[in-house]
C-alpha cells in the first residue's frame, strides 16, 4: 500500500471515528400519541378490489391489525366503537369477546368478480391476539353487497388510528392501531 494510499485510510477512520464520537445521544423515542381519539374514521371509498389476508402484531405503543386488499387501490372502511358488531347480510349479532368492541366495515368484498372467496368465508375469529397487550379478538363478520365486517374486541375504549399503506407487492394494507392506554409510552 502506498503512503497516499494509507493516509487516506488513516484519515478515513479518523474521521468515521470521530463522527461516531461526536455523534449526539439517540433521541428518546416519542411518547405515543392519544390524540388520534377513540372518535368513529371514515373512509367512503368503495372497490371491488378484495380482502386477502387479516394478520395481527403491536409494538410498544399500539397493538396492530392489518387488513390487505388485493391491488394497489383506494381503500374504504367505517371504523367505530359499537354495543354490538352485526353480521353484514343477516344483522344477526356477532360474538366479539372484549371490553369494547370496533366495528370494523371494509368497503371492500371478501369475493373476486366471480363470486369465489378471496377471503375464507367462515364467521368466527381469524387471527391470533395471544400475547397482545389491547387486542382480546378479532372476528370475522361476513361480506355483502361489496362490504365486509370484522369485529375487533379490545380490553377496553382506547384511542384508534386507521390508515393505508402500500404493498406487499402490488397489494393494498388497511391498517388499524389500537393504542395500548390513554397514556401509553408516557
Amino acid at each position: 500500500m502506498t503512503t497516499i494510499a494509507r493516509l487516506l485510510v488513516a484519515l478515513l477512520l479518523a474521521l468515521t471515528g470521530a463522527l461516531v464520537v461526536g455523534a449526539p445521544a439517540a433521541a428518546a423515542a416519542p411518547a405515543c400519541d392519544p390524540t388520534v381519539g377513540s372518535q368513529p374514521k371514515t373512509a367512503a371509498l368503495m372497490s371491488t378490489s378484495p380482502l386477502v389476508a387479516i394478520r395481527t402484531g403491536h409494538d410498544r405503543c399500539w397493538d396492530r391489525v392489518v387488513f390487505q386488499v388485493a391491488g394497489s387501490v383506494g381503500a374504504g372502511w367505517d371504523v367505530r366503537y359499537v354495543d354490538t358488531v352485526v353480521q353484514d347480510g343477516s344483522g344477526a349479532p356477532l360474538a366479539v369477546p372484549g371490553g369494547a368492541r370496533l366495528s370494523v366495515v371494509l368497503h371492500h368484498p371478501s369475493t373476486d368478480e366471480q363470486g369465489a372467496p378471496t377471503y375464507p368465508a367462515r364467521i368466527g375469529p381469524v387471527a391470533n391476539v395471544v400475547g397482545s397487550p389491547t387486542l382480546r379478538s378479532v372476528v370475522f363478520g361476513g361480506s355483502f353487497e361489496g362490504y365486509t365486517t370484522v369485529g375487533v374486541g379490545v380490553r377496553a375504549r382506547l384511542p384508534f388510528r386507521v390508515f393505508t399503506l402500500a404493498g406487499p407487492g402490488g397489494d393494498t394494507r388497511i391498517v388499524l392501531d389500537v393504542l395500548h392506554g390513554w397514556d401509553a409510552g408516557r
